[in-house]
């Protein structure tokens, strides 16, 4: 059982979207993704909100096949297809890329996963799919990119305050385009659901 863990962009004064719902402003740059390239292959299952996925899969589906793109994108690109997804959505119905839709009861196809994974599950967000898997107790572990701009409003990562007594950090890092990323797990596992 590997858990859930939680990615997500923020700014620095912490929100995971901007005043009118942009989410292109992070600086998710080859530096910053090579490394935990051998983490996400490990992964069970990439879970998406909607409007994250469509983002996704507009550009992660043909990256390979561009003659002109680094070897790391196609190497991502590959683990993107390769990997199961799911997507939290109401509306859409056939999104393709080896994707499933969960439109019903969402806690327990996810209550579900953490039992039943050898590898860990994934969720890439956005802000509305990281708030219901906060709420709902969902997250094992967090990996939070902090980018180093203030956006003055907008979707906050942590609509509620967040108990932290439970995280123990893991590690921190740093990057060239000063975006630090903080790894933190609950020191005891969060109570199973189901």
């Amino acid at each position: 059982m590997a858990g859930v863990t939680l990615w997500m962009q923020m700014s620095l004064d912490g929100y995971a979207e901007g005043p009118d719902q942009e989410i292109h402003w992070p600086v998710v740059d080859e530096e910053l993704c090579e490394s935990f390239l051998d983490e996400l292959r490990a992964a069970e299952v990439f879970v998406y909100g909607r409007k994250t996925f469509e983002i996704m899969a507009a550009f992660w589906p043909y990256a390979d096949a561009d003659p002109a793109i680094s070897p790391f994108y196609v190497e991502f690109a590959r683990c993107w297809k390769r990997t199961p997804k799911l997507v939290f959505s109401h509306t859409m119905r056939d999104p393709g890329w080896n994707t499933r839709v969960i439109g019903a009861d969402p806690i327990a196809e996810i209550s579900a996963l953490r039992t039943a994974s050898a590898g860990p599950v994934v969720v890439f967000g956005g802000a509305q799919t990281a708030s219901y898997f906060l709420e709902h107790d969902l997250v094992d572990e967090y990996r939070l990119f902090v980018h180093p701009l203030l956006l003055g409003g907008g979707v906050p990562l942590f609509p509620k305050p967040l108990d932290t007594a439970g995280l123990q950090l893991v590690d921190i890092m740093t990057f060239d385009s000063a975006v630090v990323q903080m790894h933190y797990q609950q020191a005891t596992p969060v109570a199973r659901m189901g």
